[in-house]
């Protein structure tokens, strides 16, 4: 019988192909993979934050990472009256944790610190998310 020297290295490589391939093809790219973010980057979740989302872009199943000293602050997820008024509505999420994240869905999402005049000075977010 003859026997033919390399073909286990052209198996092996055709192997390597098909896996490469197959990777591609169930999206190994990492393109897509939600981003966190730190909601006031270092100063964390504090007064004057509002302004913070502007020039980000945020896609639906991106998290949210609210970082605050919980004895002083909360964050509640309000709809778009208790974001303009600063009051939140019955039965709005309240997060006091001091490390809450929150993944985002597609469209507006509002967000609130109760405390009291905390809001009134810029302590609230916007985010559109895609």
């Amino acid at each position: 019988m003859a026997r033919h020297e390399g073909s286990s290295g052209a198996v092996s490589m055709s192997m390597v192909v098909v896996a490469m391939a197959l990777l591609l093809l169930l999206g190994f790219d990492h393109g897509d993979a939600a981003t966190t973010f730190v909601v006031g980057d270092s100063n964390g979740w504090n007064l004057g934050v509002e302004g913070w989302p502007n020039g980000k872009v945020f896609k639906a199943g991106d998290i949210l990472r609210f970082n605050y000293n919980p004895t002083v602050h909360n964050v509640v997820a309000v709809d778009e009256g208790g974001y303009r008024s600063c009051i939140a509505p019955r039965g709005a999420k309240v997060f006091n944790s001091g490390k809450d994240e929150i993944t985002l869905s597609r469209g507006n999402s509002f967000f609130i610190c109760t405390t009291p005049g905390h809001c009134q000075a810029g302590m609230k977010i916007t985010i559109n998310s895609l």
